[in-house]
């Protein structure tokens, strides 16, 4: 469901662009917001989400949608844990939509849906990688890559029950907000890939936005 924000950008405590490619991770504090803002359109930020006080506990697609009954996310979702608890709400939306169950692109999935010479392209689960290795503080690996939302990202489901990556829905200068309902650890890889249309064939930068 499409809704504007409350919150004017001047007000924000932090703002962070993230170029194409590069990975963000930060604690998000229980009652904040944080806004994933597509700056030129048609880009997927793909996100994890960890409770800060034990990120054994995550985000579940699994729970996510059977609890919403709407395997689609957008404004009034409330996105849970591993634990069945409210980990963040979106409370603004003007894209409409964000995937759950794409799942992020991988050398692996590079290699098996597009070609074997594209399995050593920069992808999402190498970008988190780098990231839990250059962030020790947090106390995570690679084990604790799982479930990821797809921000502004487009897979239909079909009659079938396949999924099909199609061009983006989102545009310029739309967002997503959520409120988090406890503090969380925040993990975006904004997303490299060249081979779907999910951005267009062109990463480009995403802005995160915090308020308080």
């Amino acid at each position: 469901m499409i809704k504007e924000s409350v919150f004017n950008k001047q007000d924000a405590v932090y703002r962070k662009t993230v170029p194409a490619g590069d990975y963000w991770m930060e604690v998000v504090k229980k009652g904040q917001t944080f806004r994933i803002l597509d700056m030129e359109g048609n880009q997927a930020a793909d996100t994890l989400f960890y409770s800060a006080a034990n990120p054994t506990e995550r985000y579940s697609a699994v729970d996510t949608i059977r609890e919403q009954g709407n395997i689609y996310l957008s404004t009034g979702s409330k996105l849970l844990s591993t634990e069945g608890n409210v980990m963040l709400e979106i409370t603004a939306d003007t894209c409409g939509r964000h995937d759950t169950i794409g799942g992020a692109c991988a050398a692996e999935s590079n290699t098996v849906r597009y070609a074997l010479e594209k399995k050593f392209m920069h992808n999402c689960r190498d970008s988190w990688l780098l990231a839990v290795a250059e962030n020790d503080r947090f106390g995570m690996s690679g084990r604790d890559l799982t479930h990821n939302i797809n921000f502004f990202m487009n897979v239909p489901v079909t009659p079938e029950g396949g999924l099909t990556f199609e061009d983006g829905i989102s545009a310029a200068g739309k967002y997503v907000e959520m409120r988090a309902e406890m503090d969380v650890i925040v993990l975006i890889s904004n997303c490299p890939q060249l081979n779907n249309p999910c951005n267009a064939y062109n990463p480009t930068p995403v802005e995160v936005l915090i308020w308080d």
